[in-house]
C-alpha cells in the first residue's frame, strides 16, 4: 500500500513555507486491480461524520425518535448524492449530451452542492410525512449541520486544488502547478486570468463563511430561537450571501446556457431574498420563543398580545382565589 502520491507544491502569497499537497489518500491492489482512495473522499467523509453526529446529537436532546431519524438520514443522503450529480449534468449538458451514460460515472467528479441540498430535502419531507416528525424542527437541525459538513469538506477541493478563483494580490493568493496546468487547459473559457500569477482560494473563503456561520446558528438557536425553521432560513441567507459573493470569483462556475449568468449564484440571491423575507414576516407574526418538541408544528396561529395579557391576569386572579380559600379553610379548622 502506498501512501501520499501526486503531491502537488502549494503556495500562498502571505506565508512563507511551501505546503506538499496530495489528492491521494493511499493506493492498495485489490483482485489484481489499482484502487486510490482520495483525501476529497476522505475529508468529504470526515465532515459528514460530524455532521450526523452534531445532528444526532441535536435530535436526542429534542427528544426526537433516533431510529426514525436514522430512516430519514438513509434516504436523505441518497437523494442528496442524486440530486447533488443531476443538478451538475444538468447545468453542465455539453459534457454529457453525446453519452449521457457518463452521468453514472460519479467518481469522475460532479456534484453540485444545492443539487444535493435540494434532493435531500425533498427525501426528507417525505420520510417527515410518513413517519410523523416535524419536519421544520428537522430542517432547524439539517442548517446546523449543514455548515459542519461544508465547512470540513471544502478542503477536499483543497486537496485537488480546484475549487479556486480569478487572480488576486491579496496576502491569501494561493498558486500550484496543478492550478497553473488547469488555467493554462482551460484558457479559452478564462480571458484575463493568468495562470502564472496567485488565485483567490476560495474553496478557503467559503469554509471559514461556513465555520463561521454554524457558531452564529448555534448561538440564535440556543438564545435566540422563536419559531421551528427559524435556524434553516437563517442558513438559507447566510450561506447564500456567501456564497453569492465567493462564487462570483471563481473559474470553474456553471452556467446557464450560454448566458454569463453563474447558477449558483442566481439561486444563491434568491434563496437569500426568500429566506429573508418568510424570516421576517415569521419573527413579526411570533413573540413567543418555543423549545423545540418533536411533533409539534410551531407555524401556527400565536395567541394575540392582548389576550395573552387577559389569560396571564385571569391565571393571577385564579391563584389568589386558590389562596384565599386556603386561608378560609384553616381559619375554620
Amino acid at each position: 500500500m502506498k501512501f501520499f502520491e501526486d503531491v502537488a507544491q502549494v503556495t500562498f502569497k502571505g506565508i512563507d513555507h511551501v505546503f506538499n499537497v496530495s489528492s491521494v489518500f493511499c493506493e492498495f491492489t485489490l483482485g489484481g486491480r489499482e484502487i486510490s482512495i482520495k483525501w476529497y473522499g476522505v475529508i468529504i467523509a470526515f465532515g459528514f461524520l460530524l455532521a450526523v453526529l452534531f445532528g444526532g446529537r441535536t435530535a436526542y436532546k429534542w427528544k426526537t425518535d433516533l431510529n426514525k431519524m436514522l430512516d430519514v438520514l438513509i434516504y436523505g443522503t441518497f437523494a442528496a448524492i442524486i440530486g447533488a450529480r443531476l443538478y451538475y449534468c444538468i447545468f453542465n449538458w455539453s459534457q454529457y449530451s453525446s453519452d449521457p451514460i457518463r452521468i453514472l460515472y460519479i467518481w469522475e467528479g460532479g456534484l453540485a452542492i444545492y443539487g444535493g441540498i435540494i434532493g435531500g430535502i425533498i427525501a426528507a419531507f417525505i420520510v417527515c410525512k410518513v413517519e410523523k416528525l416535524n419536519f421544520y424542527n428537522l430542517l432547524d437541525m439539517t442548517g446546523m449541520s449543514l455548515l459542519i459538513g461544508q465547512g470540513i469538506g471544502r478542503w477536499g477541493n483543497y486537496a485537488n486544488q480546484e475549487a479556486f478563483g480569478s487572480n488576486t494580490n491579496g496576502n491569501f493568493g494561493m498558486m500550484s502547478s496543478k492550478v497553473t496546468e488547469y488555467i493554462i487547459r482551460h484558457q479559452s473559457e478564462l480571458p484575463g486570468v493568468d495562470p502564472y500569477a496567485p488565485v483567490h482560494p476560495t474553496f478557503f473563503y467559503e469554509s471559514v463563511w461556513c465555520i463561521v456561520g454554524f457558531v452564529l446558528l448555534y448561538i440564535m438557536c440556543k438564545k435566540f430561537r422563536k419559531f421551528s425553521g427559524q435556524i434553516f432560513l437563517a442558513y438559507g441567507i447566510w450561506y447564500g450571501l456567501g456564497r453569492m459573493v465567493i462564487e462570483g470569483l471563481r473559474t470553474d462556475s456553471l452556467y446557464i446556457g450560454d448566458t454569463s449568468i453563474r447558477v449558483s449564484q442566481l439561486l444563491s440571491g434568491i434563496i437569500v431574498i426568500v429566506c429573508a423575507a418568510i424570516m421576517i414576516a415569521m419573527l413579526i407574526k411570533f413573540t413567543k420563543n418555543p423549545k423545540p418538541v418533536e411533533g409539534v408544528d410551531y407555524f401556527i396561529e400565536p395567541v394575540p398580545f392582548f389576550k395573552k395579557n387577559r389569560i396571564k391576569a385571569e391565571e393571577a386572579k385564579a391563584m389568589e382565589e386558590k389562596k384565599e380559600e386556603k386561608i378560609e379553610d384553616v381559619h375554620t379548622d
